[in-house]
């Protein structure tokens, strides 16, 4: 199925009633069409490499100022602590979620860099995806935030995706007392560089959009659009993340109205309609009750899930059982299925050598089927699995 209009999508923001509901088939259909019945996840740890940040989201709980409780860096024992726990049941990701750049506005964030030996926060965390990639079976998955040429294409070298969270292109909300205020990192024009330079050195990437921090519907469908040009000038964006905002207590918007779940089927189903068919799309399990709903309009992956590690993002929100998630698909007759960081079609052999250093395919190559979807467990013998990707 064909994607709709921009012009359409807007026309879309107050579907409901019968137009709601055909919406959310011809979601499903465009899904089915492209991903078949199947639904996907990842298996992984979530590595908080640093809470400290030098933006302030007026809806953050994650980072912390520095001399507060918990603030600070992880350091590599406790990273390897971490990676080996989630190995140990069966986790296949490592995802680096870390603060933007905090060493340019903390001193203490500077001082702690150097007593672990780096200048800079991504020096440290290239470093800790190379350890990890050494002494453990797991692939990185990166969240630095916005990066610099030089800065994705070392990103590249030790990780097998990456992410940035556009969130939205809306420039309102970086004004004073809107959600983006005194976040330098989140002027839209500084997220959309780093996927560019992503789509520029081949990097598969994970971004997509925050709902109700107080963006408008036009601006979610320009968010999204935006998005699918930089995917038809590249071919790099993997996933697309719908994703809900949750009011946290002690932030600036712990007040305000968090979007209901026909607000999130009503832009996911557009969402689906408006990317091309080869972008997954993905909305998360642990930030809704009713998440199997989800699969009613268009969704085709739940994202990385942990039994390991909480959501240090949004801590107050446990993560369902996988095996719940599957008896959920189920009822809807969709089947849950593994995959690794890097999805399927970026693993076919004539892709594997545009989109992944030696390091991160030799790791990916160890840990996936046939198919490019994750083994139930890792084995050894990779010169045979690299016949079958390389």
């Amino acid at each position: 199925m064909s994607t709709i209009t921009r012009e359409e999508a807007y026309a879309l923001g107050g579907a409901c009633g019968l137009q709601f509901e055909e919406l959310k088939a011809r979601a499903t259909q465009k899904r089915e069409a492209a991903w078949g019945r199947t639904v996907t996840y990842s298996r992984k740890v979530f590595v908080p490499l640093t809470n400290l940040c030098r933006d302030k989201c007026g809806y953050c709980t994650f980072a912390k100022e520095p001399g507060t409780p918990g603030a600070g860096y992880l350091t590599p024992e406790q990273v390897l602590a971490i990676v080996r726990r989630g190995e140990a049941l069966g986790c296949k990701e490592a995802l680096f979620s870390l603060g933007e750049k905090p060493e340019l506005l903390h001193p203490q964030a500077k001082e702690m860099l150097a007593t672990l030996g780096y200048a800079t926060t991504i020096d440290y965390v290239i470093a800790m995806c190379e350890l990890v990639l050494r002494k453990s079976a797991l692939v990185p998955h990166v969240n630095a935030g916005t990066l610099d040429q030089s800065e994705v294409r070392r990103v590249k070298a030790v990780a097998g995706s990456a992410g940035i969270m556009l969130e939205t292109v809306s420039r309102r909300l970086i004004g004073r007392g809107q959600a983006h205020f005194a976040c330098p990192d989140k002027v839209p024009v500084q997220r959309l560089r780093t996927l560019a330079r992503a789509g520029e050195a081949s990097l598969p990437m994970t971004t997509g959009i925050l709902i109700g921090i107080g963006e408008t519907w036009v601006e979610r469908v320009d968010s999204l659009m935006t998005i699918a040009a930089l995917h038809e000038q590249y071919g790099h964006i993997q996933e697309v993340i719908v994703q809900n905002f949750r009011a946290k207590s002690g932030t600036l918007m712990a007040h305000c109205p968090e979007p209901d779940m026909d607000d999130m089927l009503r832009t996911t189903a557009v969402a689906r309609l408006l990317l091309p068919s080869t972008i997954s799309l993905q909305a998360p399990p642990n930030l809704n009750e009713s998440f199997e709903q989800y699969l009613l309009a268009g969704i085709n992956d739940f994202g990385g899930i942990s039994p390991a590690t909480a959501d240090h993002i949004n801590p107050e929100r446990a993560w369902p059982a996988v095996d719940e998630i599957a008896h959920r698909s189920s009822k809807l007759g969709m089947q849950l299925v593994e995959r690794l960081t890097a999805y399927p079609a970026f693993l076919h052999p004539r892709q594997v050598a545009r989109f992944f250093g030696p390091k991160p395919l030799v790791a990916l190559a160890s840990l996936a089927r046939n198919d490019g979807h994750a083994r139930h467990q890792a084995h050894p013998g990779l010169q045979s699995k690299m016949e079958v990707l390389v």
